[in-house]
């Protein structure tokens, strides 16, 4: 089977820790998992290119090899906002153009900006740059409380780690949430994180006199238990009572380390469990239902359609092991 060609544009100074993003999810070979992607750097002009590390990278491609990628990435540009090269643009436009995906890490959204592939969609870049990013091109829709934006044919990513994180959503969509989460946790990383960019950005935070002295403990510990009882039925409440604060503590919690709430976490959590059983086994859709909390084969259904687009049926005949 002919593998799926991930090539990164680079641009010094180059960021090597947002190449690094995507060359460890498509470029490294485990050898417990099969290989999938076939990874290579190109740049403008080859030869040596430096790093914002101060050392530099000999990279042997040029723009052409853009014309094999099935998938783009422009690992950040710096700085951002200044011109890009024409001839660069015309390889990122018929990249795009002859069904290529496109994929932007931080700012390498204003690349793709100025490609014009981003008007009238919505993208994210690092949230110091989102308000440059929406001046610079008013016809794009730029969300900043997002950690990436997918369209399927263009996808851009928040600052520096989210960009793990888009490639990790783009390893799921191409082969399943199973083997995302056996990629991520290759990485000892979480195959899907929660929330949005604006829990990371910087701000001030009021004071409160009533406030408990453990009003940032961390929710670690109840994660983990709530997981681990995906099957019983569990509410705001029992998860407020196990933390042993309040539910509105608990909501606030959520708000700041995850940026979602109770509920919607655990809904989230219940799906992606669904996935992974879809997947990896022939169990009926009540059977998953029953052992992800979600009670009935019509309420799985029905959730995850709003969530994925699908139905289980759908989902499993996509990503389901032979």
């Amino acid at each position: 089977m002919t593998r799926h060609r991930v090539v990164a544009l680079l641009h010094e100074p180059q960021s090597p820790f947002e190449l690094a993003c995507a060359a460890e999810v498509f470029g490294t070979v485990r050898p417990d998992l099969p290989v999938h992607y076939d990874f290579a750097v190109c740049a403008r002009r080859p030869g040596p290119l430096r790093t914002t590390a101060g050392h530099s990278l000999l990279v042997e491609h040029g723009l052409e090899a853009l014309r094999e990628a099935d998938t783009v990435i422009v690992p950040g540009w710096q700085p951002p906002g200044t011109d890009v090269e024409p001839d660069v643009l015309d390889a990122l436009r018929a990249a795009h153009g002859r069904g290529a995906r496109l994929a932007a890490i931080c700012t390498g959204a204003f690349v793709l900006a100025r490609a014009g592939l981003l008007d009238g969609r919505r993208a994210t870049t690092h949230w110091r740059r989102t308000a440059q990013l929406a001046a610079a091109f008013p016809r794009v829709c730029v969300d900043a409380d997002v950690l990436y934006v997918d369209h399927g044919d263009v996808a851009t990513s928040a600052g520096t780690g989210a960009g793990i994180d888009l490639c990790l959503h783009l390893v799921r969509a191409d082969h399943g949430a199973a083997y995302a989460a056996q990629v991520a946790r290759s990485m000892v990383l979480p195959p899907h994180r929660e929330g949005s960019q604006l829990q990371y950005a910087a701000h001030h935070v009021a004071h409160h006199a009533e406030a408990s002295p453990r009003a940032d403990a961390s929710l670690a510990p109840l994660l983990e238990w709530a997981v681990s009882r995906l099957d019983a039925r569990l509410t705001v409440d029992q998860l407020a009572a196990w933390a042993g604060v309040s539910e509105r503590t608990l909501a606030r919690r959520f708000a700041d380390q995850l940026g979602t709430s109770p509920g919607q976490w655990l809904l989230g959590q219940r799906l992606d469990a669904a996935r992974i059983l879809l997947e990896r086994t022939d169990l009926p859709v009540d059977a998953i239902a029953t052992r992800v909390g979600l009670s009935s084969a019509v309420n799985l259904r029905r959730r995850f359609r709003t969530a994925f687009g699908a139905t289980p049926g759908t989902y499993r005949r996509t990503f389901g092991e032979p």
